[in-house]
């Protein structure tokens, strides 16, 4: 009786900590995918910034 006790706490602790590494991984994945963003919107401002004035703030899909 006592093995099969433990063999469940091991196994609920095994299941605890692959469940807190998932969560980790999520928090990373989406650590980066903010920091891709505040790229990209960084190369957008810097790109319309460069463009003549009136340029860049619209896009003219009929053309």
């Amino acid at each position: 009786m006592s093995v099969a006790i433990a063999q469940s706490l091991i196994s609920m602790k095994s299941a605890a900590t692959q469940q807190a590494l998932q969560i980790e991984m999520v928090k990373q994945n989406a650590d980066s995918d903010q920091a891709l963003v505040a790229m990209l919107q960084q190369a957008s401002e810097q790109q319309q910034a460069t463009l003549p004035a009136g340029q860049g703030a619209n896009l003219d899909i009929t053309a």
